[in-house]
């Protein structure tokens, strides 16, 4: 069976040296997982425009984006995510949890602390350096 290939952004967003890490909330696929914020890129859209309109819906808040930090791909039942994770930072508003159960910030040595979602997870290694 052929699976949908499935083009995400992430943004790890940096503030005071800590990264924001968010919670996967109840009902969603890898519920209780932790995972750099994001979503599916749409038609016509950059990743950087993607991700600026994905933290807007999903936190009511503007980023800004930074640099690229990697591209991972992972199989899973529902399709194979393949995420651009990017440094960003807030510009303004504050991250509200609309969609997600729970949230911190992290220094990046804290990161592997948490349970993070398979395809975060080489964004993770890097970020933990």
């Amino acid at each position: 069976m052929d699976k949908s290939i499935i083009p995400v952004v992430a943004a790890a967003i940096e503030k005071d040296g800590k990264i924001f890490c968010a919670q996967r909330g109840v009902g969603k696929d890898l519920e209780g997982f932790w995972e750099f914020p994001g979503g599916k890129i749409e038609q016509g859209e950059t990743p950087q425009q993607a991700l600026e309109r994905e933290i807007r819906e999903e936190f009511g808040a503007q980023i800004e984006v930074r640099s690229y930090v990697n591209e991972a791909s992972y199989e899973y039942s529902f399709g194979t995510v393949v995420m651009q994770t990017y440094r960003a930072r807030l510009v303004s508003g504050e991250l509200t949890l609309l969609e997600h159960k729970d949230s911190c910030w992290l220094f990046p040595g804290e990161l592997k602390t948490l349970q993070w979602a398979p395809v975060d997870r080489e964004a993770v290694e890097i970020l933990a350096q």
